[in-house]
Formats: C-alpha cells, sequence, structure tokens
C-alpha cells in the first residue's frame, strides 16, 4: 500500500472512530488516490484536486463542488503529518447544494422495477437487486441502512426489523407486512441454494456471498430503470434510491390526510419511522410536494372556518 493510501486509510479510520459514517468518502478517497498515482505526485495539491474533483464533465456543478470537499477534508488531516499538502480553498468550485425534485414512484413503476429484475442473471443476483427495491419501497429506509442489515437483524416471530446505529447513530425497528415477511422467506431460501455459506452475515448478498456496496446496487439500479421506462420528469427530477424513502414519507402523509387524521400529531411518528433525527426534518415533505401542500393548506382553511 503506497503512503497516500495509507494516509486515506489512517484519515478515514479516525473520522469513523469520532462516528462519522463516511460511506461515500471511502471510495471517492480510493479514486483520488490512483488518481495521484497515475499522476507521480507523492502528496495532494490545489491543481490535482481540482483537476479530479472536475471528473466527469457531464454532471452537475455541485457533484463537483462535492467531491472537492471530500478532498479538502482529507487535505487538512493529511496537511498535519506533509507541510508540503495544499488545501484547496473553501468555494472553490462554486456549487450550491439543492434537493432533488422527488421522483415518487407510483404502484405500476415499482411493479415494472421489480419486475426487470427477472432479466437479471444468475438468480441470486436476480432476487437479491429484487428485494432491494422490495424492501426500499415497504420501509422507507436508506439504501445504507438495507445493506447494513444482518439476518440477525430480522426477527420473523414478532415481524420486525432493526436499524442498528444508522445515521445520527440512531436505531430503531420496523414492522413489516406478512407480504414482506413471506417474501424475505423466499430470498432466504434462493440465498440458501446459490450461497449456502455466505462469507458475511449480511441479509442480501452479492452473488459472491459478500455484502452489497452502494455504488453496485446505484449501478444495476440504473439499468433497471431505463428498462422499466422510467424517464427523468425534469432536469431535477430523476427516478433515484433515495426517491423511494420521499414515495413512502409522502403515500403516508397523503393518506393521514384523506383519512382525516390529526398529521401534526401524528408527523413525530412518521419521523421516527424513518429514522428523522427531528419531526422539523420530516416537515419538508409537505412543501416539497405540491398535493400535499394543498391538502395542508386546504385543512388549514377548515380550522379557521374558511370554505376552500
Amino acid at each position: 500500500m503506497t503512503s497516500i493510501r495509507q494516509a486515506v486509510e489512517d484519515y478515514l479510520a479516525v473520522r469513523r472512530a469520532l462516528g462519522y459514517k463516511l460511506e461515500d468518502h471511502g471510495w471517492l478517497l480510493a479514486d483520488f488516490a490512483s488518481f495521484l498515482e497515475a499522476a507521480g505526485a507523492a502528496t495532494v495539491t490545489t491543481s490535482l484536486a481540482l483537476a479530479w474533483a472536475t471528473q466527469p464533465e457531464n454532471v452537475l456543478p455541485s457533484w463537483h463542488a462535492a467531491r472537492l470537499r471530500v478532498v479538502r477534508g482529507f487535505a487538512c488531516h493529511l496537511q498535519a503529518l506533509d507541510p508540503a499538502t495544499e488545501v484547496p480553498a473553501a468555494g472553490l468550485l462554486a456549487g450550491r447544494n439543492r434537493r432533488a425534485v422527488p421522483y415518487l414512484y407510483s404502484q405500476a413503476d415499482i411493479t415494472a422495477l421489480m419486475a426487470a429484475t427477472s432479466s437479471l442473471r444468475p438468480a441470486l443476483h436476480a432476487a437479491t437487486h429484487n428485494t432491494v427495491i422490495g424492501l426500499l419501497a415497504v420501509t422507507g429506509c436508506r439504501l445504507g441502512e438495507v445493506i447494513r442489515l444482518d439476518r440477525a437483524d430480522l426477527d420473523t416471530a414478532e415481524g420486525i426489523v432493526t436499524i442498528r446505529d444508522s445515521k445520527f447513530a440512531k436505531s430503531r425497528q420496523i414492522p413489516l407486512h406478512p407480504s414482506t415477511l413471506a417474501a424475505l422467506a423466499k430470498y432466504a431460501q434462493i440465498r440458501g441454494r446459490h450461497c449456502p455459506r455466505p462469507s458475511t452475515p449480511a441479509l442480501l448478498v452479492s452473488t459472491a456471498g459478500t455484502r452489497l456496496i452502494s455504488q453496485g446496487v446505484q449501478y444495476v439500479f440504473a439499468r433497471l430503470a431505463r428498462q422499466a421506462g422510467l424517464r427523468p420528469r425534469s432536469p431535477a427530477c430523476r427516478p433515484r434510491i433515495h426517491d423511494f424513502r420521499h414515495s413512502v414519507a409522502v403515500s403516508t402523509l397523503l393518506g393521514w390526510y384523506r383519512d382525516g387524521l390529526d398529521v401534526q400529531a401524528m408527523l413525530p411518528v412518521l419521523s421516527t419511522f424513518l429514522g428523522h433525527s427531528k419531526p422539523a426534518n420530516t416537515y419538508w415533505y409537505l412543501s416539497a410536494v405540491p398535493e400535499l401542500l394543498a391538502l395542508a393548506a386546504e385543512r388549514r382553511q377548515t380550522g379557521l372556518g374558511v370554505r376552500p
């Protein structure tokens, strides 16, 4: 292992020991280390950081800025050990983070995505990605949470799955519908036939019997979305894995409004279900979706005695 790669490993170990997940930092910094090695560079310079961060060209400027922020954090750490390290200035690349417009999946969209997994080979590969999509669609979990699930986290007797030590170091339990439990039992049979001795305790495994990695799942999902006929609704609204989470939140809120429930009182329940650090983070959905905003406004007008 080269010194720059060792420095990357040390940096990630220190940050993760402090409680940071850094799921994307690992592969991004590994790629940056490869870039430095190819350039014959022994340390970080601003020009090299910019050259790497602005790849590829056909992406949003915010992604270039995000890549440079990852390098800046690493460079700050490395400069304490190697004074020759240059730390790129903050704000060197313009690209303010903006929330993407949620791509809300219909039941037909989800059915089409799950059907598209039948084209994957071998059978375990197809079953794993079918199960990933199904779990995301019914639980509203983050992709990283689903990937980190171990077989021991699934309690079939109680019908719950435990999400452990997720974002903000929070854990939670999610109840599962009997149909979801049946689907997981079917997946376990396929996993047992094709991978009887996996090298990981993970609930969902790759064809090699290892835990899934997020970039691999993202790559397969992009292919499935195209095959299922899902297309961007606007430049800011493209089918993403994270939008299963938005879809669960929005459909839950819509259901509560239509059933006449006190949404304000119920919101902490949804916040806990999604693993938000506080209910205020869940309020974003009320303004992100026009139909929800209209229902909220109608409820307020009714409460004030105003005819909508």
